[in-house]
């Protein structure tokens, strides 16, 4: 049964994922200090029963690759009691975190202060609840000033604005599907759980990222038995970028810089600094790595295995295991490895944002090249009768450059996009509106 509501939502935000946690955090500080005719009223559909964040990667020991200060609140409010150290205060390790002299938590722990957080809104959130469909709704002059989100189950949401932040994706090596022997990285302690062969003599890693090295790290630290084969197309892992200079791409600064340039010029900044974000590793990680291949030299039995300069052409799973088949790219030399379980750490790509939207994506506005135009608020841009604010967390590499999808900016692209609704605000008395199909 369809859930009838008197007004629209002033938004509704599709996933609940960091990026709109963090401007759910946002609208709890803006309407605690609003006057109730300014607050705003708004409700988050996730798929998931219960926050989380790639669970399956929550590697014991893994570390953050951002700054704790670069959290859901911080960079956008300083003095927000939203904020990592206050969790630290909430959970009496303030001090304690103080004496241990980083700036980068785990990955467990940073995870744990999401689900925090995430409690403290939880009122904004409906859990299992997965958006399936948006319409726009129009009244007599053709005006589409709100949009419906029906969710799975059937109830619909009306709302004058919609935020959508699915996350991103996994993806695996071209014509390779993910099965009971092959895997995502994403997967990978969700996997290990549910693993129900013998223990694996010989693993795949696929893959020449952070996510990649991690999953080699973990396994060669895991099964001391078992042997792990590093594939990749490099000639070794490359380092990250994170020197002071480089790490102003991530600069709040930077996307207005980003926003505004030519095509080329973006096209230039991405290929510059891609070393601080794709296909890179921590450099205190590659040097553990190349320390345990050296230790295993000299005692001469090598469990770590870096099958570097090769390509992989295909994968795919065979009784009892998984078949990799590479090639060694300075001779094209052609080897087909066996192992227990293949495990690709091949990277992510955004959430297809304008497959949700249906036909109400025939009234975006596209570049050259097809993608959406987003503006500098990250609201999309559409075709004049469409005036109910559609806005993208993710997926806008193209017109915001690297920060798009990342921790970095996410307090601050947050407070933008509340800024951004709160200024096209229209009236919440607006005239009744007819489904667009």
């Amino acid at each position: 049964m369809s859930q009838q509501q008197d007004r629209p939502y002033d938004f509704v935000g599709v996933g609940f994922g960091p990026a709109n946690l963090a401007l759910a955090i946002a609208l709890e500080e803006h309407n605690a200090q609003a006057a109730p005719a300014d607050r705003l009223t708004a409700v988050f559909v996730e798929r998931q029963p219960r926050f989380g964040w790639h669970r399956g990667m929550l590697i014991e020991g893994a570390t953050m690759q951002v700054s704790f200060l670069k959290d859901l609140a911080t960079m956008r409010n300083p003095v927000s009691d939203f904020g990592f150290l206050s969790y630290l205060k909430d959970k009496d390790r303030l001090v304690d975190f103080i004496n241990h002299k980083t700036f980068f938590p785990t990955r467990t722990e940073f995870h744990d202060y999401f689900m925090w957080a995430a409690d403290r809104v939880s009122h904004l959130v409906r859990y299992d609840n997965e958006a399936i469909a948006v319409q726009a709704r129009t009244d007599g002059s053709g005006e589409a000033a709100e949009v419906e989100v029906t969710v799975a189950g059937g109830d619909v949401l009306r709302a004058r604005n919609l935020v959508i932040s699915g996350g991103l994706q996994p993806v695996m090596p071209p014509g390779v599907q993910q099965s009971e022997r092959v895997w995502h990285n994403q997967a990978l302690l969700t996997n290990l759980a549910e693993y129900a062969g013998p223990e694996p003599q010989r693993w795949t890693v696929i893959g020449a990222g952070q996510s990649a090295a991690e999953v080699a790290d973990y396994l060669h630290r895991t099964y001391p038995g078992a042997e792990i084969c590093s594939v990749f197309s490099r000639y070794g892992y490359s380092p990250a970028d994170d020197s002071p200079f480089a790490n102003r791409i991530f600069d709040p600064e930077a996307v207005d810089l980003f926003h505004g340039a030519s095509e080329d010029v973006k096209d230039q900044l991405f290929a510059y600094h891609r070393g601080t974000n794709y296909s890179v590793v921590d450099m205190d990680l590659i040097e553990e790595l190349y320390r345990r291949v050296y230790q295993e030299k000299v005692l001469g039995h090598e469990r770590l295995r870096l099958l570097n300069a090769c390509r992989v052409l295909d994968v795919r799973e065979v009784p009892g295991g998984a078949r990799t088949t590479y090639e060694f790219l300075p001779t094209g030399e052609r080897t087909v490895l066996d192992s227990d379980v293949v495990v690709c750490a091949t990277g992510y790509e955004p959430f297809d944002a304008l497959g949700l939207l249906g036909p109400v994506g025939d009234h975006v506005l596209r570049d050259d090249q097809g993608r959406p135009r987003v503006e500098r608020d990250y609201r999309i841009a559409t075709a004049p009768n469409v005036t109910a604010g559609l806005y993208l967390q993710g997926g806008t590499e193209h017109t915001h450059g690297i920060t798009s999808s990342l921790l970095s900016n996410a307090a601050v692209r947050a407070g933008e996009i509340l800024e951004s609704i709160l200024d096209r605000e229209t009236d919440p008395r607006a005239t009744e509106a007819v489904s667009l199909h």
